[in-house]
């Protein structure tokens, strides 16, 4: 488990576009806390901690302790909104939870060991299917990241949902069948059988053109010889 984002917030009395922009001009990022029973509280956030733990990251994948007049309360991110030419952070929405809550959340996947994978030796390429997989987890459970092993896959082995270890107590949303995560596929072979037929083909095109070729040949020649013996 990665280090808990921390973010001191305090109470936005003034809400709406002009309250939100005065929060940005004191370097703050406006947001919002919803959820846990609880009515949705307009706050602000200090700039250089949402900027801290965007830059970790797991900003969107892991929980954040909320820090208001030395109070903590759980929260996990919801959404973040970004300036797009600035790409700084413009809104924010947290989610209140409790240590123990079951929640969804989208955890990345990395992969390992392609240098003991014998597919991608034999000029295959990891084909990755979901790069992040959603957990039904506890929120103080939350991984950094899914961890795929490829060593000793084959061109055409899969990696699934089963090959990787969950938290203890986590599961996928998705119940109902082993789904794929990555695949290791054959492109750079079938690229190469792509143009062995090709060139086959080009030869026998090639052949044909030849022997048509050598047809004509011999025709004219024949039309040569008969003129020949009627003028004889």
């Amino acid at each position: 488990m990665s280090e808990k984002l921390n973010f001191n917030v305090e109470v936005r009395e003034r809400i709406g576009k002009g309250g939100a922009r005065e929060a940005r001009r004191n370097k703050m990022v406006p947001g919002v806390l919803y959820g846990g029973g609880e009515d949705p509280v307009a706050i602000t956030l200090k700039l250089n901690e949402v900027v801290r733990a965007i830059n970790s990251g797991h900003f969107l994948t892991s929980t954040a302790n909320l820090v208001h007049n030395g109070k903590k309360q759980l929260v996990i991110p919801q959404a973040i909104q970004l300036h797009p030419v600035t790409d700084m952070p413009m809104h924010v929405d947290l989610y209140r939870v409790k240590a123990s809550q079951i929640i969804s959340v989208e955890v990345p996947v990395h992969f390992h060991n392609e240098e003991d994978c014998p597919g991608i030796k034999r000029g295959g390429a990891l084909n990755v299917v979901r790069h992040a997989v959603e957990l039904n987890v506890r929120a103080d459970g939350i991984p950094d990241q899914l961890d795929a092993d490829l060593t000793g896959l084959e061109i055409g082995d899969n990696v699934k949902i089963s090959d990787i270890k969950l938290p203890e107590g986590a599961e996928p949303t998705i119940t109902d069948r082993d789904f794929t995560i990555a695949t290791i596929t054959g492109r750079m072979a079938e690229v190469v059988e792509e143009t062995d037929e090709e060139a086959a083909e080009a030869d026998e095109v090639e052949a044909i053109n030849q022997s048509d070729e050598d047809e004509g040949e011999g025709d004219g020649d024949g039309e040569a010889e008969g003129e020949d013996e009627s003028k004889e």
